[in-house]
């Protein structure tokens, strides 16, 4: 799996989020070109090469072109305004969902901070295409290099206030805060705002934040740099892409087993369905010889040591059984993770099993074709192999 790691020592920002991603080997000519594809104008992509405490990192800019807005200075967009500008852009529909998911995340923490809904939050006009660019160009870029998980540092953040287009707010921005509970800190004397609200926002609707690297192999490194030298720390976002170690996955389950030879089928099935729904990892009923030649039933379950407990209850109370053996097995799991595609009968989950890195199983979610088959009137098979197909051809 190919994962991205953000090193969140001088905090985070959207800027520096991108400009780490271009600066680990995302093309600026694509960027631009897919952000084409939102029909903004007035704005220019500014690039360039920069040191920040002797570091070389990418400092990227929205460069907007006032005198052409000037007229629209006091207008503001809303959220549904940019909800709007990005669901009926024609970039890809994974970047559509993943930047409207990380803008409804920033409307709802300033709706908090300003006692209002989301709907009714507001961006200043310059300071909404800073933040679409940022975000949307951020998840194209993650899309482009084939990110499939996100990772992020402990997040230091500095003190003192920021100016704001409401007036002064205190470091870290009331925003930001919000965006950042229950997530892990790390609060300095530096008096600058290290973290802002839209490199919050990025980082915890796409990422998981984690005390260190993952075990991976290293594969490309990014640095985006902040606007301004900070004498205590490098202004760096740092970022690392990589490939995980792990080629599959190992674990220990209870095998939990009884034969019984007195019960109906249709117990047995009842038997089954309630193990299950107490949270055991599977269940089935193998038919056997008996001793004194009796036909009887083995039930044998798939259990891990939180739900172990649960089901030997059930067991006793859903069956004619007399006692059950148990005993430990280990398991190898091919590496699974599931993936929304594209089908012409709609988005469909199919669940992806890997092992040393290479695709071994694809397999449709079985719930969600039986729904779109039911719903459209067509052949299961069809809608499966559909799903297939899509995955194949991505």
């Amino acid at each position: 799996m190919k994962i991205a790691y953000f090193d969140c020592f001088s905090g985070a920002s959207g800027d520096m989020i991108l400009g780490a991603l271009i600066h680990a080997g995302f093309s600026q000519d694509k960027l631009k070109g897919e952000l084409k594809k939102l029909g903004i104008k007035n704005y220019e992509l500014g690039l360039k090469t920069v040191l920040r405490s002797g570091m070389t990192g990418t400092k990227f800019d929205v460069l907007i072109k006032k005198d052409k807005i000037q007229k629209e200075t006091n207008r503001r967009r809303t959220f549904k305004d940019i909800s709007k500008i990005i669901n009926e852009s024609t970039l890809n529909e994974y970047v559509k969902r993943d930047s409207a998911k990380i803008f409804e995340n920033l409307a709802k923490a300033e709706a908090k901070v300003h006692n209002t809904s989301s709907e009714k939050v507001h961006f200043h006009e310059v300071g909404a295409i800073d933040s679409i660019i940022d975000i949307v160009g951020a998840v194209i870029a993650m899309h482009d290099l084939k990110i499939e998980k996100v990772y992020f540092s402990p997040i230091r953040t500095g003190t003192g206030f920021v100016k704001c287009h409401d007036g002064q707010f205190p470091i870290p921005a009331p925003a930001t805060t919000e965006l950042l509970k229950g997530y892990h800190i790390i609060g300095t004397d530096i008096q600058r705002e290290l973290i802002t609200p839209t490199g919050a926002a990025i980082l915890t609707t796409l990422g998981e934040n984690v005390e260190m690297c993952p075990e991976i192999s290293l594969l490309q490194i990014g640095y985006g740099a902040g606007s301004y030298e900070i004498p205590q720390v490098p202004n760096l976002l740092r970022l690392m892409i990589g490939e995980t170690i792990s080629v599959s996955e190992q674990d220990e389950v209870w095998i939990v087993e009884t034969n019984i030879d007195d019960m109906p089928g249709e117990h047995l099935g009842y038997l089954l369905e309630k193990v299950l729904d107490a949270g055991a990892l599977d269940g089935y009923i193998t038919p056997v010889q008996m001793k004194k030649s009796r036909p009887g039933t083995l039930v044998s379950i798939i259990v891990d040591d939180v739900n172990l407990s649960k089901v030997e209850t059930i067991i006793f109370d859903q069956s004619t059984t007399f006692g059950i053996r148990k005993y430990k097995a280990n398991r190898k799991k091919l590496y699974r993770k599931l993936v929304d595609v594209k089908t012409e009968y709609g988005m469909i989950k199919v669940k992806i099993g890997m092992l040393n890195g290479c695709i071994k199983n694809i397999t449709p979610e079985h719930e969600e074709c039986k729904k779109i088959a039911d719903e459209k009137g067509v052949p299961l098979k069809l809608v499966y192999n559909a799903a297939v197909r899509s995955f194949q051809q991505s």
